[in-house]
This record gives C-alpha cells, sequence and structure tokens, in this order.
C-alpha cells in the first residue's frame, strides 16, 4: 500500500511542478531540459520505489500510475474545467503584429521565441507578418500570417 500512495504523491507532484514550469518546459528538449529529466527519472524512481526493488512493487507502481493517468484521461472527457485545469489552453500571444506582452511574460516568451516560430512554420521575417501567434496546450507556438 506504501507504493501506492508514494506513486500517487509523485503523480500529483510532478504534474503540480512540471505546471509550474509552464507548457513551453516540455514543447522542446534542449540539451539541459533533458539532462534535467533524466535526473527527475532517478530520483522519482528511488522516491517510487523506496526500499523495495522487487518485481512486484515495480508493477505495482507501474499500475497505479497508469491507473491515475487513465482516471485523469476519463475524468477530462467529461469536464472540460478539469481539462483546462490539466492541459490549459491555447493562448495568443501577437495579434494582428502586436506582442501580448502580459501574456508572454506569463508563458515565459520571449519575441525571439515567436521569430523563431515565424519563421521556422511560416517562413515569415517580420513582426508584422503575423495576423496571429497561439502558444498551444502542448508549448507549441503556432503562427497565422497576415493576408497581403
Amino acid at each position: 500500500m506504501d507504493s501506492v500512495l508514494r506513486a500517487a504523491a509523485m503523480y500529483v507532484g510532478l504534474m503540480v511542478l512540471f505546471k509550474i514550469a509552464g507548457r513551453r518546459s516540455l514543447a522542446e528538449l534542449t540539451t539541459f531540459d533533458f539532462v534535467l529529466l533524466m535526473m527527475i527519472s532517478e530520483a522519482t524512481q528511488q522516491a517510487l520505489l523506496g526500499d523495495d526493488f522487487s518485481l512486484t512493487n515495480s508493477m505495482l507502481v507501474i499500475v497505479t500510475l497508469i491507473a491515475i493517468d487513465v482516471g485523469l484521461s476519463l475524468l477530462k472527457q467529461r469536464s472540460g474545467w478539469i481539462s483546462r485545469l490539466i492541459d490549459g489552453e491555447p493562448t495568443i500571444i501577437v495579434e494582428n503584429g502586436k506582442l501580448l506582452r502580459q501574456r508572454m511574460r506569463h508563458a515565459r516568451l520571449v519575441e525571439a521565441d515567436i521569430m523563431e516560430a515565424a519563421r521556422s512554420s511560416q517562413g515569415i521575417e517580420k513582426l508584422e507578418e503575423i495576423k496571429f501567434a497561439i502558444i498551444e496546450r502542448n508549448g507549441k507556438i503556432s503562427v497565422i500570417p497576415r493576408e497581403n
């Protein structure tokens, strides 16, 4: 039973931490992000299993984590509020060539992030050419060009 409680606590704790870290932290992993993720996974593994490294305990932890994940997925399907709480909502960060700086600060984005996405996805070189830039729920930036 201890392993089930540990698994549930770690799942909730990591969800909260990654929510605080923001959507962009999971969008594209840099080398630094990858190293950090590896260290987090090692610490998580130790916290989940404690002193019991048996196959039974490991399977119990895995089943618990999958059950929590499936349960949350079902809750998200039934409740828009829970879905928004867990996954967030798309957020417009550029509108008609104008940066929405407060939203950018909240998402911890700078103009260079937006322009990089604009160049790579649409070949856009100037901010004025962007009708909308949106940070999606998965942390990616979508760019909609202005019509000429």
